[in-house]
């Protein structure tokens, strides 16, 4: 045992190695991508030699660590909350086949979209499928999850959602760490239709999942993650969920004096619910993200107006949770502590690197394009999506990866020429080489500008997956090899770029430009390890 401080991902991911991972699968998604950053540094995992690759997307991730589980052995896949929506379709239909070692789906949130789309709450994810979530409310916990999740996974045979949010994926705290576990034996399930979702099998499995959803709140009941802690002041009670509970705490330093019932398991624990909701005259809840437990509160056979939260404007509906927030909801004046920012610091709005290459790229588009109407160029999830920003002010689209190139098809469909799509290589290979082929089929006149920086660089640097392969999986899927086209992004290559582009956008069919040029940031890092290899450092 041993006392260390990571982030509330990297507990998350020693604790999932100390209880007996062989696998963990992932594609790189803020605020989840530390949890395998962790374990790829782990140099335990590479003894043991626990699979640690990136995957070409989070559907592929999810459907890998079912093959790990499928073969006995305890699995986890990361992604953030958006990447769930990628892996709906294996989560959804694992939730019928079950598991049978281990699994666990860990899904970082994030309230106030500090770097996504939306704030979905993947809380409703688990609810749907009907299987258990948990959500711990520090390191600690997050690090102690693992072993009891994988226990509980094994013992209903079913996947288990791991839910994380962004301050406590990214902040740190001290824990303890415990005796490590030996990972599982190969061994394949006993029932060799388990995971063979045929009608007739899916529904004998469908019922058999229902029936489960008792036990799984009896879990819930007495599990060590839902906690009631009485109070003397009954006037109000408080029901916390996950890091929601620090928040509160943080507001009583010397003790709440009003019940708390805190939760970081579900389906909810009734018992407990109905034990504070008949004690106390009001209940506030309090909850990172969407109103789920409120909308169960409002739901039971009691006034609705006794229950406060994000619903009724005592919180507000959208946005992350404070410890002033908190305290507001609580009464107190002044509300909770201030933080104000030091005047040495001043607001900056988010832009591409000096240097990047993505701001040359788009230089150049945008010289191509200048003959013709503005609002053609659909964009995706990337540092490239800073060119809707100035000075470049290049996209016009922006919703979800691989949505640039069937949007500019859709659009192209309608009747735009041309119409141009922007990716990143890794978003390419994530999703968007389907909608590609989709182009391909219809030949339709879309331009897909793969803007090849040769790393997954939003999310700090990782290895893209079709690295070396653009140019064969363009022409693999139909693309004329004459019209998959390689420009160098410098400034000195200015109006050769601006041509090779103005000739695709004129030809009646579908175009890959690929603008290769590796991130500014990634070749600072290259020279500075050939620099130390070099003088022996």
């Amino acid at each position: 045992m041993r006392k260390f401080v990571p982030l509330g991902n990297e507990a998350l991911a020693q604790g999932a190695l100390d209880a007996g991972l062989s696998g963990c699968y992932a594609y790189p998604g803020t605020p989840s991508t530390e949890i395998m950053e962790y374990v790829q540094r782990s140099q335990e995992a590479a003894e043991r030699d626990v699979h640690r690759e990136w995957a070409a997307n989070e559907k592929t991730a999810l459907e890998a660590a079912l093959g790990m589980s499928y073969a006995g052995k305890r699995a986890i896949a990361c992604m953030k909350h958006v990447g769930l929506n990628v892996a709906a379709d294996p989560f959804m239909n694992a939730a019928i086949t079950g598991a049978h070692g281990g699994l666990l789906v860990a899904v970082a949130d994030d309230p106030s979209m500090h770097s996504s789309q939306n704030e979905q709450d993947s809380r409703y994810f688990a609810q749907f499928a009907l299987v258990p979530s948990l959500e711990p409310a520090n390191q600690q916990e997050a690090y102690d999850l693992p072993f009891y999740a994988f226990e509980l996974s094994e013992k209903y045979a079913i996947p288990v959602l791991v839910r994380l949010t962004t301050r406590l994926s990214h902040s740190r705290a001290d824990i303890e760490t415990r005796a490590r576990i030996p990972e599982k034996e190969l061994n394949l399930p006993a029932n060799p239709l388990q995971f063979l979702l045929l009608p007739a099998i899916s529904r004998r499995n469908y019922a058999a999942l229902v029936e489960k959803q008792r036990e799984f709140e009896v879990e819930s009941e007495v599990s060590f993650l839902n906690r009631y802690e009485n109070g003397p002041d009954k006037r109000l009670g408080i029901l916390a969920c996950g890091l929601a509970y620090n928040y509160l705490m943080e507001n009583y330093p010397d003790g709440c004096p009003h019940p708390v019932l805190k939760i970081g398991q579900y389906p909810l624990p009734s018992k407990l619910v109905g034990r504070l909701v008949e004690s106390c005259d009001q209940i506030l809840v309090l909850e990172d993200g969407y109103p789920l437990v409120e909308e169960k509160l409002r739901g039971y056979p009691f006034d609705a107006g006794k229950v406060r939260g994000r619903l009724d404007g005592s919180l507000p509906r959208t946005g992350e949770l404070n410890p002033s927030l908190v305290a507001q909801a609580l009464g107190f004046e002044p509300p909770g502590p201030s933080y104000p920012a030091p005047d040495i610091i001043t607001g900056r709005p988010p832009q591409l690197c000096d240097g990047c290459p993505h701001g040359d790229s788009l230089t150049a588009l945008t010289a191509a394009l200048e003959d013709y109407s503005k609002g053609r160029v659909f964009s995706d999830i990337g540092c490239y999506t800073l060119g809707a920003l100035p000075p470049y002010s290049a996209v016009n689209s922006c919703v979800d990866m691989g949505a640039s190139i069937t949007m500019a098809k859709g659009a192209a469909d309608a009747g735009l020429r041309p119409a141009v799509a922007v990716i990143g290589d890794s978003t390419f290979s994530h999703s968007g080489m389907t909608g590609l082929l989709d182009c391909v089929n219809a030949n339709s006149p879309v331009k897909v500008v793969i803007v090849d920086n040769e790393t997954t660089a939003m999310t700090g640097g990782q290895t893209s997956p079709a690295e070396g392969h653009l140019e064969r999986i363009a022409v693999g899927v139909g693309v004329p090899e004459e019209h998959v086209r390689v420009i160098t992004p410098l400034p000195r290559q200015h109006e050769q770029n601006v041509q090779v582009i103005r000739e695709e956008l004129e030809y009646e069919g579908v175009s890959v430009i690929i603008a290769r040029r590796e991130c500014i940031e990634t070749a600072k890092r290259s020279r500075k390890a050939e620099k130390a290899a070099k003088n022996g450092g």
